[in-house]
């Protein structure tokens, strides 16, 4: 749900304190000043990253190559068991918070795209030249902010490139980072998108099935009245999904997203799949979704059986349903000290709300555990994301790494003052996390 702009969190006296120390503080003065004319080289390395491949499931070369980088730029990184890139900044407080900065690799095109970048009338043309290469760039450019001006910071900063936000990825990465890592975090801020201006309060949950039916099949003519359809199982299903009524509010989604089956025209079907993608803002909703959707697919088989009157099991259509992704939905409290930086940070640096609003992306993990989260866009201006017309505009792009900087700085502290507005996460135990996968 995109809530008016006007309803974006009011700033406490403490946030607005805390920024306007940062904020003025003569070395983050500089770094954000040299965010302008350092753009050219951020831009040419975020085509750079957008013509190595990264397809779902396969972001090796290109974690190869963030690592290198981070390397090259003075953190030490390493890549862990399921390829995140990880990189840290520790700061001068062994007690003080840990603040993640991360970006996703991967994009949504399938291996053999071509990604080579093309220039037009001051736009970019790639698939993947925005979404999510300029998150990339981004965040490697707020690294050389922080080494190049010797940044020093109360609270450590963790920078971690992801692998599996997209699709069939089901946000591996961040819950290899959450559920079984270890690693102990304070809040995120996840870089994705383009418009600087956008701010995430919530995280849109989803759980997707593949659904599978398979029959004794047939001759289309010869065994008709016989023997049920796969095919026409799947059909029957599909009609009663469509005709579910869901709520607007709190903003809830069914989709039949992929459809498969039969081998011939003059075959009765014996076999049919579909994937289906069940979506809410809220997570009671969402698992009440589930509960109303799937008997549905069982009762598709039901109907067809019913259809042809086969009672023999051996002949019946039969239906299998398979969890394939489950991203966990969750709100922020307008209190949370991520919006409340982030807001502060728009304002010091004169960067219009331009949206207050939830979306699917990688803060939904630590988002539902409880730990403060939001998305930032990486700067710049975007369109046609997930597509072959894929674009990027650089038009003030140098925002999205000030922005990104000024908000992690506020959130962790300067060692020359100001306290961190992270508080230290102290919610469930991470043993108890794992039952969220």
């Amino acid at each position: 749900m995109t809530m008016p702009v006007k309803d974006a969190p009011f700033l406490e006296e403490r946030t607005a304190a805390v920024m306007e120390s940062v904020f003025n503080d003569p070395i983050v003065k500089k770094a954000l000043d040299q965010a302008v004319p350092q753009e050219i080289f951020t831009i040419e390395e975020q085509i750079e990253i957008c013509e190595v491949p990264a397809p779902p499931m396969k972001e090796q070369t290109r974690a190869a190559m963030i690592a290198e980088k981070i390397n090259s730029y003075g953190l030490e990184s390493s890549i862990d068991p399921v390829g995140n890139v990880i990189a840290c900044r520790k700061g001068t407080d062994p007690d003080g918070p840990v603040c993640v900065i991360s970006a996703h690799m991967d994009n949504s095109f399938r291996e053999g795209t071509d990604t080579t970048v093309r220039r037009q009338n001051g736009r970019l043309f790639a698939p993947g030249i925005s979404d999510a290469s300029r998150a990339l760039a981004c965040m490697l450019q707020v690294i050389r902010m922080v080494v190049n001006n010797d940044i020093k910071t109360k609270g450590t900063l963790l920078f971690i490139a992801t692998v599996g936000q997209e699709a069939e990825g089901d946000l591996r990465g961040v819950k290899r980072i959450f559920y079984s890592s270890g690693i102990h975090v304070d809040g995120v801020l996840v870089l994705d998108g383009a418009d600087p201006g956008r701010l995430l309060y919530g995280s849109v949950g989803s759980k997707r099935y593949k659904v599978e039916y398979s029959g004794p099949g047939g001759h289309s003519y010869l065994n008709f009245g016989q023997y049920p359809s796969a095919t026409q199982a799947l059909c029957r299903a599909g009609a009663l999904l469509a005709n579910l009524q869901v709520p607007a509010e709190p903003r809830t989604t069914f989709t039949l997203a992929t459809l498969n089956g039969g081998s011939s025209v003059n075959a009765i079907a014996e076999h049919a799949e579909c994937e289906i993608d069940l979506r809410s803002e809220d997570a009671q909703m969402l698992d009440g979704l589930v509960q109303e959707v799937l008997p549905l697919f069982a009762f598709g088989a039901q109907l067809e059986n019913q259809r042809w009157n086969v009672t023999d099991p051996a002949l019946q259509v039969r239906c299998k349903v398979t969890p394939i992704g489950h991203r966990p939905a969750a709100v922020s409290k307008p209190d949370s000290p991520v919006l409340q930086a982030a807001r502060a940070a728009q304002m010091a640096l004169g960067i219009k709300l331009t949206d207050f609003t939830s979306a699917s992306t990688d803060q939904n993990v630590p988002m539902s555990l409880g730990i403060p989260s939001t998305t930032l866009g990486g700067g710049g201006r975007e369109g046609f994301n997930h597509s072959l017309s894929e674009w990027f505009e650089p038009v003030r792009s140098y925002e999205g790494p000030q922005l990104c900087l000024l908000t992690a700085l506020a959130l962790v502290g300067l060692e020359s003052g100001s306290e961190p507005l992270l508080p230290i996460y102290t919610a469930a135990p991470r043993e108890q996390w794992q039952d969220r996968l």
